[in-house]
């Protein structure tokens, strides 16, 4: 039997969450689908991660994040998400794969590896973490060959590199070199040289402990130009300088960004567009409706990419959810019925 919802929201990263939370407080039968865990993105965070944002752009409530610290680790963070599930029995269907989207008269039908639902309105607040990039050279789908990075610890004493620029790579190699792995970080200039936080600048708190053990001889920088290619005991890499190199190597990991899934969006018809780092969905900026109507976005896949927003957005647009779905319940009533005449 096909369950009938006014908002189903897929995703219960920040975005969803914050969405589950509006939708309840709006009266809406609602449910949440997350093919992973609660806060899944944030799962896949480095154990033992701090934040780089603070507090008020983390928390679900003003003054309900309390870190033992003045910014937040990964673990408390999951907590603090976790929690808000329980204390306000948000519905959530964790472990459960939306496979299939399609539009029907007045809503969508849902298809999950659980079921069918079907809604009234669609608020896609998956996360931006789907598919890693690649760079598509011989030797990276060895099983050494990493493209997210959890733990440094089974790799003391091994040689490591990191491949990319940003804040994920420079952490990898920070906590890769002071827990005793022997550690290469591969970055174009451009990157290295970049102190402009607005132009995606490393952190200055990642960046200070990173040229420390630079300068201390236990992290090595190599600005390259290119991978040539990954065996199994050694990367061959291009400098920036054309100078080829040959290093040994026992773990890669490549860190160089990821793009959300967009299938499901792009099958139903919504328009994409180029946004800052990757493609985005076309969307009203007040509503953050698409071109599909009945079907919105929210979250780190659109161009209000940082939690804080992530969880904004919803609590401004949900209530406008509401509000059409109301204004279609109160036509429907009002409706004239037709009726047909027949002369004598």
């Amino acid at each position: 039997m096909t369950e009938d919802f006014d908002l189903i929201i897929i995703g219960a990263g920040p975005a969803g969450l914050s969405a589950a939370d509006a939708a309840a407080r709006e009266g809406l039968n609602y449910l949440v689908i997350e093919k992973g865990t609660i806060a899944n993105t944030i799962r896949a965070y480095p154990v033992g991660r701090t934040l780089f944002s603070t507090v008020n752009e983390l928390e679900m409530r003003e003054g309900t994040l309390k870190p033992v610290r003045e910014k937040p680790t990964r673990e408390e963070l999951l907590s603090h998400y976790i929690h808000f599930v329980l204390d306000h029995d948000i519905r959530i269907n964790t472990d459960e794969e939306v496979t299939d989207v399609t539009l029907k008269s007045g809503g969508f039908l849902v298809c999950t590896t659980r079921g069918e639902y079907q809604t009234a309105r669609l608020l896609f607040a998956i996360g931006a973490m789907a598919h890693p990039r690649r760079l598509n050279i011989p030797g990276e789908d060895l099983p050494k060959v990493h493209h997210l990075f959890v733990e440094p610890y089974p790799y003391v004493r091994r040689d490591a590199l990191v491949v990319g620029g940003g804040n994920s790579a420079a952490e990898a190699a920070l906590f890769l070199s002071e827990e005793g792995a022997r550690t290469t970080l591969a970055i174009w200039r451009d990157d290295w040289e970049n102190r402009d936080p607005k132009a995606g600048a490393m952190k200055h708190w990642v960046r200070t402990p990173l040229e420390h053990e630079v300068t201390a001889g236990r992290l090595r920088v190599i600005l390259y130009k290119e991978i040539v290619k990954i065996t199994e005991r050694e990367v061959t890499l291009l400098t920036d300088e054309d100078e080829t190199l040959t290093i040994a190597n026992d773990v890669v990991f490549v860190l160089i960004g990821s793009d959300a899934d967009l299938g499901l969006l792009k099958k139903l018809g919504v328009k994409t567009e180029s946004g800052k780092l990757t493609e985005v969905p076309v969307y009203d900026p007040d509503t953050f409706e698409t071109n599909v109507s009945g079907l919105y976005v929210a979250g780190h896949f659109t161009h209000a990419r940082h939690i804080k927003e992530a969880i904004a957005v919803p609590l401004r647009i949900v209530p406008l959810i509401a509000q059409s779905l109301r204004s279609r319940t109160r036509a429907a009533i009002h409706e004239p019925t037709l009726t047909s005449t027949k002369s004598n």
